[in-house]
């Protein structure tokens, strides 16, 4: 590569870059690197069945949870059990009523300190683009526009095999419902998907990723579309009727 070293001993390191020799082993967790100070700094503390390593036991006492499935910490109130304490303190929030996290522009707290942070961000940016026929505002033109085709029905491109309307972003991944293209594949079991974010929806399968939070009774879901249904328990409302 033409790289050039002050001393002999770190062009025989560099090249290792090349070569691929990576001769110091994690006795732990089995990772290999280039050179022993890489060794030293990595993290001593290793999970036995992924490999994952940490800065202390206690965060690989907490991580091995996730493969057990223990939950040792309880709930007094609903029975619901949590992995960590922390996380029981803050699921207790919803049987007391308590948010810790105030805003300090409207007043209106949160029991989350996430929730704050997304709350505040409504406060921070100035909605321009006003909707004259629903009342919504948007920050940004192109959210604006894609909006009003709600009201208008507005698509300007047919699929030639259904007829249906899309802008030409979606059209271009409905056509792969036809087809039966799949271009994104889950590594960990091979399932095929049209879309990449159909793909990433489907790892938290695996993964057991559920990042949408229900506030009301904290209940976890690894889809936006679940936890909008969820929460209709909550709300009462009914959408779909029997007309028999």
């Amino acid at each position: 590569c033409g790289k050039s070293f002050v001393d002999k001993c770190y062009l025989k390191i560099h090249k290792k870059i090349h070569t691929g020799e990576k001769p110091y082993r994690c006795e732990t967790c089995g990772k290999l690197f280039t050179h022993n100070s890489r060794l030293v700094d990595h993290k001593p503390f290793c999970c036995e069945i992924c490999g994952k390593s940490f800065a202390s036991n206690r965060s690989v006492t907490y991580h091995n949870r996730i493969h057990t499935g223990e939950k040792p910490y309880q709930c007094i109130i609903c029975g619901k059990s949590f992995a960590t304490s922390s996380t029981l303190r803050i699921h207790k929030r919803i049987h007391t009523g308590e948010r810790p996290y105030p805003c300090d522009i409207c007043g209106k707290s949160f029991i989350y300190r996430s929730t704050l942070v997304t709350h505040m961000k409504s406060h921070m940016k100035v909605k321009a683009y006003h909707c004259e026929t629903c009342g919504k505002s948007f920050t940004k033109n192109s959210v604006f526009t894609l909006h009003k085709r709600k009201h208008t029905r507005e698509k300007f491109h047919n699929c030639e095999t259904c007829g249906k309307s899309f802008t030409k972003h979606y059209l271009a991944l409905h056509k792969r419902k036809h087809s039966r293209e799949k271009l994104h594949n889950c590594e960990t079991c091979g399932k095929s998907f049209v879309s990449n974010s159909h793909l990433l929806v489907h790892k938290r399968v695996h993964t057991g990723e559920k990042p949408f939070h229900c506030e009301i009774c904290g209940k976890n879901y690894s889809s936006s579309s679940n936890l909008t249904k969820h929460k209709l328990q909550h709300s009462g409302k009914k959408e779909f009727h029997c007309e028999i």
